[in-house]
């Protein structure tokens, strides 16, 4: 089973990152990076040039995704910041995967 179909402690957040991270894979790279560390929940581009999203698992991999987000993200895009909003404790995870959302037309 995987944590958040067992009863584990969850932190969930949100983020938003600024810099040269559209157009870079950050998004692709992004879901690969959390799915990796097992955590779930979304990413997305904003009109206004930055990435936003939603990450939720346990508290390790989200300081580590909290890093990566920070510093490393995508090979070939620029990380000027990034800001966590929101983090807090929840009972149940709100998503069984990581998604990249885009734009309804």
């Amino acid at each position: 089973k995987q944590w958040y179909q067992r009863r584990v402690a969850i932190t969930a957040g949100n983020f938003k990152v600024f810099g040269k991270v559209q157009g870079v894979f950050f998004r692709k790279c992004t879901q690969e990076k959390a799915k990796a560390l097992g955590l779930v929940g979304w990413v997305k581009n904003e009109p206004d040039s930055t990435v936003i999203g939603t990450v939720q698992g346990p508290a390790d991999a989200i300081t580590t995704m909290k890093k990566w987000l920070s510093s490393e993200g995508s090979p070939s895009s620029r990380i000027d910041k990034c800001d966590f909003l929101g983090e807090r404790s929840i009972a149940n995870a709100e998503f069984n995967e990581f998604l990249i959302r885009r734009k309804s037309k």
